[in-house]
């Protein structure tokens, strides 16, 4: 069972992985919630798609006087230091991580990644899917602000809690 671990959740503003523009963290540590993080942060590119308003609800407005990607992970590494990060979705949440770091020139620290999007496939198969709200209700987690990163972060960290 994982019992260490930060739970995350990355929105973008566009097509592009590195336009990080909301981030939430949930770090456990002994199978409980110890800190929950979230930032809002100027997307690399600096633009907003319909459809990815659509989905989260961000705009230019929201994100254009707050912080870019390398100046909020300066402060969030630290509190995750050394554990492995959990997403539901992980291919997405590692990608946009990878880039974004890259992007701006930042040290990829080689994350361990688990996701329970893999888990609940498995070990959940009476559901009729496996997203993440229908998942995090059967882990009985009330995800009410779908696509709020720190919402899903926890609605993960929930999910792994009992999965992982």
């Amino acid at each position: 069972m994982l019992h260490n671990f930060a739970a995350i959740d990355f929105e973008t503003a566009n097509e592009q992985p590195t336009s990080v523009c909301s981030v939430g963290i949930v770090v456990v540590r002994n199978g409980v919630i110890t800190d929950r993080i979230y930032h809002l942060i100027q997307p690399e590119p600096n633009y907003y798609t319909y459809w990815n308003t659509k989905v989260h609800g961000l705009t230019a407005r929201d994100t254009d006087h707050e912080a870019v990607f390398s100046t909020v992970w300066q402060q969030i590494e630290p509190l995750i230091e050394g554990l492995p990060l959990v997403a539901h979705n992980k291919s997405f949440d590692e990608k946009c991580l990878k880039q974004v770091l890259q992007c701006y020139q930042m040290q990829d620290r080689e994350y361990l990644f688990y996701c329970t999007l893999q888990a609940a496939r498995k070990l959940l198969k009476h559901l009729p899917n496996h997203k993440l709200p229908t998942v995090a209700a059967d882990c009985g987690f009330d995800l009410s602000q779908h696509h709020n990163a720190l919402a899903d972060a926890e609605a993960c960290a929930q999910i792994a809690m009992q999965l992982l």
